[in-house]
């Protein structure tokens, strides 16, 4: 199965048809059909290593400041507890828990998903991203991750390659600053040339500005660990910018799909609603 590495930016990306939720279409609409989707959200970010293992995860709307109809959205798909065993199994030495009644699915995995998957018909699992844990950690993960492929997993990434939300540009809704930019190319010559040397990132000079907390960060960790895993290169599949400090760009492994630059603003934050009262 392919993997992927989805920029997902704000929660309003659920409800509106934009030029990144169309792109997120197209490339759903192109992907096989997988047995499950792991999928490693920016929103699940805690003291450990988890994966949901419930028979129904329930929609979690961890956010405040948005519109109602954006609490009322549901995203129904089920879960695969059998697979919270595989990846146990696969992963180990490393230790994972099974998460049976806590967490669900965030916004992070369902508003990437209700555009990849809109029916909500194949399961779903999440795993967590351990905020104990240092980067290399992660990528290592990631690799010991990438043996599920081959068992009909499809591995989803969801975060932003830059996210700083105190630097929002309320002004520039599809416009990229240049730190930002320069950040996010280098990104992309990191993952094109060596992605099992993706944490010389966190040495770049804009890294601190780009990824102020690295729990958005950490999901391209694990798409570069099972690109290392397999001796693969991601490619490319969407790039863009919004807000000026938000890198709306995607990547994908064995997707044999296009690349595309997006012009035409993400969906928006509620403009009387001030940055540190947002989730996204």
């Amino acid at each position: 199965m392919p993997a992927l590495f989805i920029g997902h930016g704000s929660p309003m990306n659920t409800l509106e048809r934009n030029a990144y939720t169309d792109q997120w279409r197209r490339i759903g609409g192109e992907l096989p059909r997988p047995r499950a989707i792991l999928c490693v959200s920016a929103h699940w970010y805690f003291g450990a290593t988890a994966v949901t293992a419930m028979p129904r995860p329930r929609t979690i709307h961890d956010f405040y400041g948005f519109p109602e109809e954006l609490f009322a959205f549901d995203y129904p798909a089920p879960g695969l507890p059998e697979l919270a065993d595989e990846i146990a199994e696969v992963v180990k030495p490393h230790w994972v828990g099974a998460d049976r009644d806590q967490w669900g699915l965030d916004h992070g995995t369902w508003s990437v998903l209700a555009h990849l998957f809109p029916e909500a018909d194949v399961p779903v699992v999440q795993l967590s991203i351990n905020a104990l844990r240092p980067l290399d950690y992660h990528v290592e993960l990631g690799a010991a991750l990438a043996g599920l492929r081959k068992r009909g997993v499809l591995i989803l990434g969801s975060g932003n390659v830059v996210h700083n939300l105190r630097l929002l540009n309320w002004n520039h809704r599809d416009h990229g600053e240049p730190w930002a930019r320069r950040f996010d190319e280098a990104a992309r010559a990191q993952l094109a040339e060596a992605p099992e040397d993706v944490l010389r990132l966190a040495e770049h000079p804009d890294y601190a500005k780009a990824v102020p907390t690295p729990d958005h960060f950490i999901p391209l960790l694990y798409l570069a660990g099972l690109a290392a895993a397999d001796g693969t290169k991601p490619d490319m599949l969407i790039e863009g910018y919004a807000m000026g400090s938000l890198s709306m760009t995607s990547y994908g492994l064995c997707t044999g799909l296009e690349g595309r630059e997006v012009s035409g603003p993400a969906a928006a934050v509620p403009a009387d609603i001030p940055p540190d009262q947002t989730n996204i």
